[in-house]
């Protein structure tokens, strides 16, 4: 009689599959990585995930989501229909990138208080990112190997809220509310970055410097305010 498998293994092949994606990227993951990650033999590993496309979108749906991960009602995973794992990065994207504060700002005029309206925008963008860290880490160390992924993710992810950043920028150091730069598009890409690093790359820093999240979000945003309103208008 074959042996009932185990809803708690199909989370932890998850949990494997994405550990090993970050630190292999797409092209080089294989599933016999997967497999030694989560401790199972390549063919136990077939009993729960169909393929390395599988492996992929689950890597992807569960990246974030909810813990313990659910197990689906029926396994093998197949692999998902041609387009649905582009899909559904790009639905997140959309979904995240909107960032109400950002959008309400830049469809308004700007606030008496910079420095608030700046450091409201700044703690939206890093909440944004930290809720998302893993699924950040994981496309971008995966789009480099999957041309289709890149597109989605530098076009409409990373470029679109750069370009929401540089419209910001732009129109509050027009009305003087901050600093003159010389070049508003590299502000724009340092500000982004810096939250960025802090809310996501840093989980993965091999050399990591221990920091309480709260401290680290509180001390991006005082920073980055210091230096972009200054003694600008306010």
């Amino acid at each position: 009689m074959a042996r009932p498998l185990r809803p708690d293994r199909f989370a932890e092949i998850v949990e494997a599959a994405i550990r090993v994606f970050v630190d292999l990227g797409y092209r080089r993951t294989q599933m016999e990585d997967v497999a030694r990650a989560a401790g199972l033999a390549k063919g136990t590993l077939y009993l729960y995930v169909a393929s390395k496309e599988a492996l992929f979108g689950l890597a992807l749906r569960h990246a974030d989501g909810e813990r313990p991960i659910p197990s689906p009602p029926q396994l093998p995973v197949s692999a998902p229909r041609p387009g649905a794992t582009l899909r559904a990065v790009e639905e997140r994207l959309v979904e995240e990138r909107r960032l109400p504060l950002l959008s309400k700002a830049l469809a308004g005029r700007p606030q008496r208080n910079a420095r608030a309206e700046l450091e409201a925008t700044v703690r939206e963008l890093y909440r944004t990112l930290a809720r998302n860290r893993t699924r950040i880490k994981l496309v971008d160390r995966c789009a480099h190997d999957y041309p289709e992924l890149a597109a989605i993710w530098f076009g409409g992810g990373r470029h679109g809220v750069l370009r929401l950043l540089e419209r910001f920028l732009e129109s509050r150091i027009r009305a003087r509310k901050l600093v003159a730069v010389r070049d508003v598009a590299a502000a724009a890409r340092f500000l982004l970055e810096t939250v960025v690093f802090w809310a996501v790359h840093r989980h993965w820093d091999p050399a990591p410097q221990p920091v309480d999240e709260r401290i680290a979000e509180d001390l991006v945003v005082e920073l980055l305010a210091n230096a972009f309103v200054g003694g600008a208008s306010r």
